[in-house]
């Protein structure tokens, strides 16, 4: 149910509020282009600058506006074990299919503490969770044998995003676990070289902007047709490497507007939009690829 292409949904903001309207547009863009599930309130979505209510009024537009006709993941994760279980309780009692739930942020707990934390999410929800390993962002890193032992121990936690940028961990993840566990790429540059070592699929910035292609080239690679999903990779690869040219998810969000795509590229602050010089070497890129004229 969660393999393949999977988006990591920009949030559109018109005037200081969600966009209701685009992302109900959104929404029936990654139905209409193959997208296999849509992550809302995730990094890309701008969950950090999210309020509460905010936070809850997105996964509730989202599953409403998909109807069941593509899973929702929603982003319920925090650096507050509290927080993170009510808004977690809350995604499934309004019909969200699965949660992603970050690694805690900022605190830098220990090993046993990251256990601790998704034991408690765990053992008050039904519903599945896929945990999100990013120590870039997190300031610390989810060891393999942490996720390992979740993993033995709690049914509903059925996966992990992994963003170390290290591939092996791949390898070392179904070597403490199994074959067939949920891996999925945390970096658009990395999905075809850990999808050949046993991952199942990517939850996807460039999906945002190009989901038809990254969805063809997931598809390449659960059916084993490495060379197909490697031509993929090889084309979009100034795409890829271009959407992480400032932090993410400002090139994305600018090349969803610029796509006409979202009606406002409109940001939270801290996050600002982006350099003059930046958004030409984007535009530059987008036109490349005929995704702008």
């Amino acid at each position: 149910m969660f393999k393949g292409s999977i988006v990591a949904l920009i949030t559109p903001f018109k005037n200081g509020s969600i966009d209701e309207k685009s992302l109900k547009n959104l929404i029936e863009f990654h139905i209409k282009n193959d997208t296999d599930a849509i992550v809302v309130a995730g990094t890309t979505g701008e969950s950090a600058t999210l309020t509460f209510s905010e936070h809850e009024d997105l996964i509730r537009l989202a599953v409403e506006f998909a109807d069941r006709r593509i899973p929702i993941i929603a982003g319920t994760g925090a650096n507050a074990t509290h927080e993170a279980v009510a808004m977690t309780k809350f995604a499934e009692k309004i019909g969200a299919d699965a949660s992603l739930q970050i690694v805690p942020y900022y605190n830098k707990p220990t090993q046993e503490g990251i256990y601790q934390h998704f034991k408690a999410i765990a053992e008050e929800t039904n519903i599945p969770l896929i945990l999100y390993n990013i120590p870039s962002r997190t300031g610390v890193d989810m060891l393999p044998e942490t996720f390992a032992r979740l993993f033995a121990d709690y049914p509903n936690i059925i996966g992990l995003k992994e963003a170390t940028g290290n591939t092996a961990r791949v390898s070392e993840i179904i070597s403490l676990t199994n074959p067939d566990v949920l891996i999925l790429s945390g970096d658009d540059a990395l999905t075809v070289p850990m999808m050949s070592i046993g991952a199942k699929g990517v939850i996807s910035v460039a999906n945002n902007i190009i989901p038809k292609e990254i969805a063809k080239m997931c598809n390449y690679a659960l059916e084993g047709n490495f060379e197909e999903a490697q031509k993929i990779h090889n084309y979009y690869w100034k795409l890829f490497k271009v959407l992480f040219i400032e932090t993410n998810p400002i090139p994305i969000k600018t090349a969803a507007y610029l796509l006409g795509l979202i009606e406002d590229k409109e940001l939270r602050l801290p996050l600002y939009h982006m350099n003059q010089k930046n958004e030409e070497k984007l535009k530059e890129v987008l036109k490349e690829y005929g995704l702008i004229n």
